[in-house]
């Protein structure tokens, strides 16, 4: 662990930055069609489950990332085996959002440029900001946070000027079956409330670590409550039918954008919320990557994996998917299931458990020997 500190308002713009992120570009919740939103609502009450349940599990062993505590519950060789699949699976989603935002790249701004030449500069960037820290990654969030900020009321406003929201939209509203609602629902706890999982490896870093079950828990709300609203918004202007059609709805909203015939094609506000929403993403995903990697294997300067590890992540990538559908098809087949599941539900239940179970017989021990 690098000897820094970042305090609670930090770590909220952080987390919330960090659950925007790709969700904001990619569609949450669509199962339920025009209640997407609502599924949302319903998944942001499930992601507050699974923070409590994250840090409950902290609280047992305080200053210590879970490649850390993992060999106390399990034991020295079960616990690092667990451990060792939790930094991989950790370097597999930081490979999967850069695939996504690569991708989007490519598509929406550069069709004649290749996805590793798109990739790599977005690596290069992250490389260079994951050796700076945590502290430097913190003070960057909180300056692009506000232009995050004033880019999505400046785009309400609009929206509302432009005459574009029609709440009709959303209407009838619980038309689809309440097995259909919860299934959405289901799905929109794992991306991107789940993912809030990462997070366990920057808690010792926070100044007030009493405060961050509250920060945690405002910023998974905030999160939640933004992304129900941006889905409400998308449905409202495009409508299920062509929200459903569009690859990036949030940019279709944006463009129907027309004021006194000469302020439209507004793509940049687009292109610049993807690019901070990338950028924090990818770099919070390989940064949490490489700690648990340098914490497991007890490597003192964690900045030497940073170059090496940084490749290989470029390069999975690129391999992951031989192109974007199969990437799509993937990531909502087979990643929740065989990936999320395990690793943001049950291992921390059975890590809840263990922790619970070591710490009863450690208080047998101490009143045994009084």
């Amino acid at each position: 662990m690098e000897k820094a500190k970042i305090s609670p308002r930090q770590l909220f713009v952080l987390m919330v930055l960090f659950q925007l992120g790709s969700s904001i570009i990619i569609p949450v919740g669509l199962t339920a069609k025009q209640d997407a939103w609502l599924a949302i609502l319903g998944g942001m009450a499930g992601g507050l489950l699974l923070f409590l349940l994250y840090y409950k599990v902290g609280s047992y062993y305080p200053g210590l990332v879970p490649t850390e505590y993992m060999p106390k519950i399990w034991g020295p060789v079960l616990g690092k085996i667990f451990a060792f699949l939790y930094v991989l699976y950790l370097f597999y989603l930081a490979a999967r959002v850069l695939r996504d935002f690569g991708e989007m790249l490519v598509i929406f701004a550069y069709p004649e440029t290749p996805l590793f030449i798109i990739n790599l500069l977005w690596m290069v960037l992250v490389v260079y900001t994951v050796r700076k820290g945590i502290e430097a990654l913190a003070r960057t969030g909180e300056i692009l946070f506000t232009v995050v900020a004033i880019l999505a009321v400046t785009s309400f406003i609009l929206l509302v000027f432009n005459g574009s929201i029609d709440t009709r939209n959303l209407q009838p509203v619980f038309e689809e079956k309440p097995i259909t609602l919860l299934k959405a629902m289901g799905e929109s706890v794992t991306f991107p409330f789940g993912e809030i999982l990462v997070f366990t490896m920057i808690y010792p870093y926070l100044t007030q670590l009493k405060k961050a079950k509250r920060v945690g828990l405002y910023a998974v709300l905030i999160s939640g409550l933004i992304l129900s609203v941006t889905m409400a918004i998308n449905l409202s202007v495009l409508g299920f039918s062509l929200l459903s059609r569009s690859q990036f709805p949030l940019l279709s909203t944006i463009q129907t954008i027309q004021l006194a015939e000469f302020l439209e094609r507004l793509d940049v506000f687009f292109m610049i919320g993807v690019i901070i929403g990338g950028f924090f993403k990818i770099t919070i995903f390989v940064y949490v990557a490489i700690m648990g990697a340098a914490s497991l294997f007890k490597v003192k300067e964690s900045s030497h994996l940073v170059f090496p590890l940084g490749l290989i992540t470029l390069f999975l990538s690129i391999g992951i998917a031989g192109n974007f559908p199969e990437h799509i098809r993937e990531g909502l087949d087979v990643v929740p299931l065989y990936l999320h599941l395990p690793f943001q539900v049950i291992f921390p239940l059975l890590l809840l458990v263990g922790a619970i179970l070591r710490n009863k017989k450690k208080q047998k021990k101490q009143l045994a020997t009084k």
